[in-house]
């Protein structure tokens, strides 16, 4: 897919096919909305601060300031430097993972088999760091930049102890989240299957993406209510964007 900036004010649509990759900006005040339209999709997520590439989505930090293991409406993802780079406003699945991060090549191999582009074309075996290294790419980011990525659809819960556990297919056909952009935000994203997917049939599902633009007062609500953190968070976020970033 191409790298694009989302600047319409009206709603736009694209799908991710799986096993695809693409970023863009998604700008300051728009909501980014993210369909699961088969079920049982995943999509690995990083994120950055448009305006300052080196303030990154910091899981620990998100789920330490909200006192959660899962995220969902209400939640938002903070950066290194305890910005909002986006607010979950709407989420019908109800739990996302931040712990199983992607697959690498090598990974993909040992899971699936061998799936070469030279037998399946574009149907070819893909893996989670490449896709995003190719979309980092054009953002003149590279390996030492490679964040942990948040797991969009997917539920791993973990036992009294220690042990994590997958759920297979949690996320229903027609699922969906709405991420609210207090600043601009480069996305990044992949669509493949959970590395703890106990599947071994190599079979990403799509997603659908629109975009459309929304009154931030309303869409940030539930997030203040929630956690007297997020305010916070969200105030500081305000103030970088009066004097830190060029809009």
């Amino acid at each position: 897919m191409n790298t694009t900036q989302h600047n319409h004010a009206d709603t736009e649509s694209e799908v991710l096919p799986g096993g695809g990759h693409t970023s863009f900006i998604l700008r300051r005040g728009q909501v980014l909305r993210i369909t699961d339209t088969t079920g049982g999709a995943n999509v690995s997520l990083m994120m950055l601060n448009a305006a300052e590439k080196s303030d990154r989505l910091n899981l620990p930090d998100t789920l330490k300031a909200q006192h959660t293991a899962k995220l969902t409406t209400g939640h938002c993802l903070y950066s290194d430097m305890g910005r909002v780079l986006v607010a979950i406003v709407a989420d019908t699945c109800g739990w996302h993972d931040s712990f199983g991060g992607v697959l690498n090549a090598a990974e993909t191999l040992e899971k699936y088999g061998q799936g070469r582009y030279q037998e399946l074309r574009n149907g070819f075996y893909r893996n989670g760091t490449d896709n995003l290294l190719v979309e980092m790419g054009k953002w003149d980011l590279n390996l030492q930049d490679l964040l942990m990525t948040l797991n969009l659809f997917s539920k791993v819960t973990v036992d009294e102890e220690g042990h994590f556990h997958f759920e297979r297919d949690y996320s229903r056909p027609g699922s969906y989240i709405e991420l609210y952009a207090p600043l601009d935000v480069l996305v990044i994203m992949t669509a493949l299957q959970h590395p703890m997917d106990p599947a071994t049939e190599y079979a990403p599902r799509p997603v659908s993406l629109s975009f459309r633009e929304a009154d931030a007062p309303a869409a940030l609500l539930s997030c203040t209510e929630i956690r007297a953190e997020n305010a916070r968070a969200l105030i500081n976020t305000t103030q970088f964007c009066r004097h830190g970033a060029p809009l």
